[in-house]
């Protein structure tokens, strides 16, 4: 990366740490979301977010209606899958999370001028995940 020397593996370090910190705390929240799908006690918010589809009444197209206690007990983690948009995959995906730490990880092991290209992509993937959960209903 560009930049002074004294600054430059600080702030490469930093960029990899706030990605790593990022993805791990996206993985714990995906992990989450689809523990309480598994149990029966899936919300709107938990599909929204694990799917990428932010409006009700899709998502009460796609799930159908709602039990008397506003959560989807008939919903599988396999139905889930199957209605995932790519903002659910920007979201909720395990494999781009953990491609995400193998990018920051990688900038900082590997000495290649296409190395720091893969770290931003990673900062600019998990920004993006961020950003569309904010659209996440509550």
């Amino acid at each position: 990366m560009g930049g002074y020397l004294p600054y430059v593996d600080f702030t490469e370090f930093a960029l990899a740490l706030g990605i790593v910190l990022s993805a791990l705390v996206s993985l714990i929240g995906t992990s989450a979301r689809r523990r309480t799908v598994a149990l029966g006690e899936a919300r709107l918010s938990d599909l929204a977010e694990l799917t990428g589809i932010l409006e009700s009444k899709r998502l009460m197209a796609v799930f159908g209606p709602p039990d008397m206690g506003r959560t989807w007990p008939g919903v599988t983690l396999l139905e889930v899958r199957r209605a995932r948009t790519p903002m659910g995959w920007l979201m909720s995906s395990d494999l781009v999370d953990y491609a995400c730490i193998a990018g920051a990880v990688a900038a900082l092991v590997f000495s290649h001028k296409l190395v720091p290209l893969g770290m931003f992509g990673a900062l600019a993937i998990q920004v993006a995940g961020w950003v569309v959960s904010t659209r996440v209903p509550k």
